[in-house]
């Protein structure tokens, strides 16, 4: 296995632009699986099967592991069904599986028959489960024992055991396989009287979830309790493996990478597929949203236009600013929400707080941008001391803070609202938020607009 040591100075792509392969071989002995999954991922279409090649047999199942899914199919697709067979039957069940599952379905059926029984038998079990479930996250390396069993007999099973990954507890189950709590495998080292049952050092206070969990509340609920393994059970308690810290944060990566898309009218199949026209797929149908409320915006305009005296025209001038302040001060407040949703702080005492929290801040915000802006507008209609120019301020300031008040208030109510009824509210931020409070802040500042033009002149 690699060193885990890189050199800061080597970048392996140095050496394929340079097409010096020997220089590529020698550095590879010295890279960790992850740099050089990395590498791979990085590396131009052609070179990617060549340097998956050169890697020695023991290490090549941690490479692929760690592989990105473009990467990882254009590797998939020069392998034999025997190769693939010979490195997933070298991987954790949980990864194998995932390997497997990105393959077409016949060639994965074909992968597994060609497998050992005993490894074919758990990534069978796993490929049953959703990709997005704890059973399709889980691994069935997991390690039972039961109440009976005496420290030194649990400690001699351990020193026995074929597993691929690293635990720190033994899972303690009954006479029907129903998880009963854990010993830490700690506690079993330190124990001086090995005869002792493992009953009398089990931890009953158990926290486990079942195999039909979605992924991100099985995510929460380890971060929340700062577990290092959680047991996956089935709906009679029965023990059928476990998920590892180091599950839960590829798990947290892909539900943030997956928010972030969203925040942005988009999704991670363009990470996928380089394609301008599947980008354009997924962009377009967001951006049809926020052109729909350009469109809403232009008529409220020509309404306002029409309404409004020949000599308060000036007004018109501040309106880029108000959309512009009013999108802002929404995304702020729906970023907020969006994010305390997901980190699973968001009950119904908790969402009143955040929009009355969400008032008081868009009003103190509008108040400080509605004095700022009420000045400039002062400043450019003249910067005299007279009635309209004074008016013209106030009306320009009291239009923005009504505007950003709005804006903020509403950005962080339709994520609420959204969570409620359970809609993902991650696609209430972005182009819909930005579009409706465009037209809210539009409407707003010019029903302000003419309602205090009229009232004061």
């Amino acid at each position: 296995m690699p060193s885990m040591d890189r050199p800061p100075d080597i970048d392996i792509l140095d050496f394929v632009e340079r097409d010096d392969w020997e220089g590529v071989h020698r550095v590879l002995a010295e890279v960790h699986p992850a740099d050089i999954a990395d590498t791979i991922d990085r590396a131009p279409h052609e070179a990617r099967l060549r340097l998956f090649s050169m890697l020695a047999d023991d290490v090549k199942p941690a490479v692929l592991a760690e592989l990105e899914s473009v990467a990882e199919a254009d590797v998939l697709e020069a392998l034999s069904p025997s190769e693939i067979s010979d490195i997933v039957e070298e991987m954790a069940p949980d990864d194998a599986a995932d390997v497997l599952a990105e393959l077409p379905e016949e060639q994965s059926a074909e992968v597994l028959g060609l497998m050992a029984d005993e490894e074919s038998s758990d990534v069978r079990k796993l490929l049953e489960y959703e990709e997005d479930t704890a059973g399709g996250i889980m691994t069935t390396d997991v390690v039972s024992m039961r109440e009976d069993q005496s420290v030194q007999e649990a400690l001699a099973a351990i020193a026995y055991l074929d597993t691929r990954e690293t635990f720190y507890q033994a899972h303690i189950v009954d006479a029907g396989s129903r998880l009963v709590g854990y010993v830490d495998v700690w506690d079993l080292l330190r124990e001086r009287n090995k005869a002792r049952r493992l009953g009398e050092l089990v931890h009953r206070d158990v926290i486990s979830v079942e195999v039909g969990a979605d992924q991100e509340d099985m995510a929460k609920l380890l971060i929340k309790y700062d577990l290092d393994v959680i047991p996956v059970i089935d709906e009679t308690g029965r023990l059928l493996g476990r998920i590892t810290s180091d599950d839960v944060i590829d798990v947290v990566e892909e539900e943030a990478s997956e928010d972030i898309f969203r925040l942005a009218g988009s999704d991670d199949a363009e990470l996928e597929n380089p394609s301008a026209w599947k980008s354009c797929a997924v962009r377009l149908p967001w951006l049809m949203i926020t052109l729909f409320g350009g469109f809403v915006t232009s008529l409220i305009l020509k309404q306002y236009l029409d309404h409004l005296p020949d000599g308060m025209l000036l007004l018109t001038s501040f309106i880029p600013i108000v959309l512009a302040m009013g999108g802002s001060a929404g995304i702020q407040s729906s970023t907020l929400v969006v994010r305390r949703i997901a980190l699973g702080s968001m009950n119904r005492r908790e969402a009143v707080r955040v929009i009355l929290r969400e008032i008081a801040t868009g009003a103190m915000m509008g108040i400080v941008s509605g004095i700022l802006i009420g000045a400039w507008a002062h400043l450019i209609s003249g910067g005299e001391t007279s009635a309209v120019n004074m008016q013209f301020a106030v009306i320009v300031g009291l239009a923005l803070f009504a505007g950003m008040t709005f804006a903020a208030v509403f950005g962080a109510f339709v994520p609420v609202a959204l969570h409620r009824i359970r809609i993902d509210p991650a696609v209430a931020s972005g182009p819909f938020i930005t579009s409706a409070n465009d037209v809210a802040a539009a409407l707003i500042y010019f029903g302000v607009t003419i309602l205090l033009v009229r009232w004061v002149g």
